[in-house]
């Protein structure tokens, strides 16, 4: 009787440490599931995205619109970064935010930034802050975003290697869309949505 008592606890205690078991395989699949195909953390390195993304700031970024919808001017989004970086080869990713769209045609006069002929008022960025060209978005020449390409600046555009500088970036370098910070706490909220 003793020796079937003690069976059965050990049968018991095996039967919680295999459902523990499966209750952590079941929420490592689920959360590599959400990483791989719905949403993945980003920090935020450097001053390219100030005032609006502080350095060391951490971001969700929705890897699951972009299959369902197209880019948007405004979004700020997170990319792969371009061969001709120094951090290429899927070693880093960028954090930028899309100026020009497909079709769009956009120069860099006197410090301001022209889209279709016309400048563009960016509400997100200090009235003070100074568009400068680049390699290739020169000073007073137009430039046609091609189709499946998208021109991504930096918003602190006096600190950020940008657009402005390696061009274009194409559409499946896109990871997703910046949509939520949540960290530190005193900056936990939605990203805002901006459209210009």
């Amino acid at each position: 009787m003793k020796a079937s008592l003690k069976y059965q606890e050990g049968f018991a205690i095996g039967s919680l440490v295999l459902e523990f078991v499966q209750s952590i395989v079941l929420a490592l699949s689920v959360f590599v599931l959400l990483y791989l195909f719905v949403a993945q953390p980003n920090e935020v390195k450097g001053t390219s995205m100030e005032p609006n993304f502080e350095n060391g700031e951490y971001l969700l970024t929705d890897k699951l619109s972009y299959q369902l919808g197209k880019p948007q001017r405004g979004d700020v989004v997170v990319f792969k970064a371009p061969p001709s970086e120094p951090c290429a080869a899927d070693e880093c990713e960028y954090i930028k935010r899309i100026i020009g769209v497909p079709g769009d045609k956009v120069m860099v006069k006197g410090g301001q930034y022209l889209k279709n002929g016309q400048q563009l008022k960016e509400p997100f960025l200090p009235a003070d802050f100074v568009t400068d060209p680049g390699s290739f978005v020169k000073e007073g020449v137009e430039v046609t975003v091609p189709g499946d390409y998208y021109l991504c600046f930096g918003d602190n555009r006096s600190h950020s290697r940008d657009g402005r500088e390696f061009g274009v970036i194409k559409r499946d370098s896109i990871v997703g869309k910046a949509f939520f910070k949540y960290w530190p706490p005193s900056s936990v909220g939605l990203v805002p949505t901006v459209r210009f």
